[in-house]
């Protein structure tokens, strides 16, 4: 249906078909259903469809063919929902540091060009407001939380994260972390064949010479030093999964590192733009933060967490070994960054 499409969001079930796989979900959804742009977006980002059984809230999702979208109009707005999950996901507090197993599709930080609504789906937001809730459950006062930010994960990766609760605790870990003495191991799948334990070192500048951030072409560029340690462990289907540990922790660097040394990750869509073969679809980017490690700020005993990968991280893993029904593939793309309303062509099914 065209730009004439109701506004009007009822109660269905609809399964994407070929022709409109690799879409966004917005246009999938304005197409199945019927409605009309403002009214697709709006469903989508107020937590009203359902991918697969999971609250999509991304309206530039990319779509599997078979996907099965539901759209339930009196599902609660991700704020609310998000506030339950996220609660359940505090894997442990006291009176310095907060450790959360964030989600995908969460922002840590607002970055300042959000909405206020944007502004309050933060990671930083969100537990403030959890935390100020079990003040108040305890009879205290229900004012803003102190949180401090002491290390970012991007909005698509996974996994542990700390914040600390007081300006001792913020010096004594923000310390940790510029000294790199914090423990953080990742896991990831990365296209193409990964045979050894291998270590990325290099500077990393805000232009490498293509418009995007990377590593310097020379000491003249300057740049951060960036150190990655990536290790093999399961060799699947036009991928790996592998162990990344972090000796620095710069920008983008897991990111960056892997995808200049011909192993984007799967889900890429930034740096994955010069990988010339075969591209695995993923609706994310496939990078989870299983384990974090950190001297307590008050007690200085060694802390050590570990957070298992999501069920989509599992799933894609499982889906790329042997004998499995593979996930879609898109054949190899143009070097040309991609644009708005610019895609790789439709994947299809190996």
């Amino acid at each position: 249906m065209g730009p004439s499409g109701t506004s009007v969001l009822t109660k269905g079930s609809f399964t994407v078909p070929k022709e409109l796989a690799n879409k966004a979900l917005d246009g999938v959804l304005r197409e199945l259903a019927g409605l009309s742009w403002p009214a697709a977006r709006k469903a989508i980002t107020t937590g009203k469809v359902l991918v697969d059984g999971e609250v999509a809230t991304d309206p530039q999702r990319r779509s599997f063919a078979g996907d099965v979208l539901a759209i339930e109009p009196a599902r609660p707005r991700p704020h609310v929902a998000r506030l339950g999950v996220l609660e359940r996901n505090i894997v442990f507090i006291d009176a310095s540091v907060v450790v959360v197993d964030k989600p995908s599709g969460v922002i840590t930080v607002p970055f300042g060009d959000e909405s206020p609504d944007e502004a309050k789906q933060a990671l930083d937001s969100l537990v403030r407001e959890i935390l100020a809730k079990k003040n108040e459950r305890r009879g205290g006062d229900r004012g803003r939380a102190p949180l401090g930010v002491v290390h970012r994960l991007d909005k698509e990766t996974s996994g542990l994260l700390v914040f600390t609760r007081s300006l001792e605790a913020k010096k004594h870990l923000s310390n940790q972390f510029r000294h790199h003495t914090t423990m953080r191991r990742y896991i990831a799948l990365v296209h193409g064949k990964l045979a050894a334990k291998t270590t990325y070192r290099s500077s990393l500048v805000e232009d490498r010479g293509d418009g995007l951030r990377g590593s310097a072409a020379s000491p003249r560029m300057g740049g951060q030093l960036a150190v990655t340690h990536v290790e093999p462990i399961e060799e699947l289907e036009g991928a790996t999964l592998v162990s990344v540990r972090l000796e620095t922790g710069r920008t983008h660097q897991i990111r960056i590192h892997l995808s200049e040394a011909g192993h984007p990750l799967v889900g890429e869509s930034v740096y994955v733009r010069n990988y010339r073969g075969p591209r695995i679809f993923a609706p994310r980017t496939m990078l989870h933060a299983i384990e974090l490690g950190f001297i307590h700020p008050a007690t200085e005993r060694p802390m050590q967490f570990r957070g298992d990968p999501p069920p989509d991280f599992v799933e894609m893993v499982e889906s790329l070994r042997p004998g499995a029904k593979s996930p879609a593939v898109a054949e190899p793309a143009s070097t040309e960054p991609r644009g708005p309303g610019r895609v790789d062509r439709a994947p299809r099914r190996r």
